[in-house]
Order: C-alpha cells, then structure tokens, then sequence
C-alpha cells in the first residue's frame, strides 16, 4: 500500500455558530491543508497518481471556498464551519473525484493556525 500526501492552503473567514466565546465573532484563517491517499497499484510510470493532478484537484476544490466567508456557502448553510466540518466536507468532495477501486482518500488535515488541526477520516 502507498500513501501520498500534498500540503496545500486557503485563506477565509467565518464565526463559529452555537459556540459561546471569541470564535463566535466573525474572523478568519489561513488553513493549511494536508490530503493523503491511499492507493495499491501503480501505474507504468510508477506513480500511483500523479501529484500534479492531486495537487490541481484539491486546488480547485480549495478555490471555491478562498476568501468567502464560509457559513454563507451552500456546504456551511447549517453546519458551522469548524475545521471538523471543514475537514469533513473536503474529504467528501475529494472522495469523489478520487474515489475508486485502486485509489481512496485517507485522510484531511485542515490547520487553522500552526498549533491547531482537525483531521477526518473514515
């Protein structure tokens, strides 16, 4: 089994709902994400996927959310955007574009300061 892993960022705010104390005010962060898959073939390049696509999926999928404000976006309409939930929904979105036979998302590691993270994983 290999396991690949890419660091990437984005930077938003949001306020934490039915929390009581500073998180509740709106604020922001610059989170750094962490995703790793998991994958038991490789291909003739010896690659079981190559980071460039990895790395430009999750981009795309981390643009959608840079500089909003996240409890105003269709996935943080309901639930809070805490890194939990944050970690959650990027893992979801991932596992679709990457989910398959050879291929699982493991994890992801969303960081909201350097000495804070939240990671999800099934």
């Amino acid at each position: 089994m290999f396991r690949l892993t890419i660091h990437t960022a984005f930077a938003a705010a949001h306020n934490l709902t039915h929390y009581q104390g500073d998180c509740e005010n709106l604020h922001g962060h610059n989170w750094k994400v962490e995703v790793s898959i998991t994958t038991n073939k490789l291909d003739k390049a010896g690659l079981g996927i190559d980071f460039k696509i990895l790395k430009k999926e999750t981009n795309a999928l981390l643009k959608t959310l840079d500089h909003k404000y996240l409890n105003e976006l269709t996935p943080f309409a309901e639930l809070s955007p805490s890194s939990e939930n944050i970690a959650r929904y990027l893992y979801g979105e991932l596992t679709k574009i990457f989910g398959s036979k050879t291929v699982q998302v493991e994890k992801v590691t969303v960081w909201e300061s350097d000495f804070a993270a939240a990671t999800y994983y099934e």
